[in-house]
């Protein structure tokens, strides 16, 4: 009887084994990229989550806020903050011009406290007084009875949000 196997039909060559190598090593390369984007983007997700929660706080909190200071003995005062930087007590919207608090302030609490659990983060607010005729021209502070609140959110230094809304004198 003759043997029909010849030595190169038993296995792989070492040509074979190294392409299939490289090609798995590719696969592994683009799933660990696709894995860290994916972390990434939750992260990211997170924070801006995160950072709506605050504006959307500090939007409630400035809504309820008096337009103008009521205590008699600060009423001649210009607008601004009244106190100690940044802002502890706020009395009166114009409290918290040019107001950063880091870590956020806890609006549901009066005198407002911090939340210490969310350090890193930030909130500087700007207020501008508007034109009532024309919302998109400012006003010197204090020289209208409507108020644009913006507020950055930051997270490490890095503005993950800036919003901004419109606070109007009630009657």
């Amino acid at each position: 009887m003759r043997n029909t196997t010849s030595g190169r039909g038993r296995g792989f060559s070492l040509v074979e084994v190294a392409v299939a190598t490289a090609i798995i090593g590719i696969a592994v390369t683009a799933l660990m990229a696709s894995l860290a984007a994916g972390t990434r983007s939750n992260r990211a997700s997170q924070q801006l989550t995160q950072a709506v929660f605050l504006a959307q706080e500090l939007r409630e909190w400035t809504s309820t806020l008096p337009f103008k200071d009521p205590d008699p003995a600060d009423a001649n005062n210009p607008p601004g903050p009244d106190g100690t930087s940044p802002q502890s007590f706020v009395d009166d919207l114009d409290d918290l011009t040019g107001v950063t608090y880091s870590p956020p302030v806890d609006c549901t609490s009066a005198p407002a406290q911090r939340l210490n659990g969310l350090r890193g983060w930030s909130e500087t607010f700007t207020l501008t007084w508007r034109d009532p005729n024309n919302l998109t021209h400012a006003v010197s502070n204090g020289g209208s009875e409507i108020i644009n609140v913006q507020v950055d959110i930051k997270y490490q230094n890095r503005i993950v949000l800036t919003s901004g809304w419109i606070v109007a004198k009630k009657e």
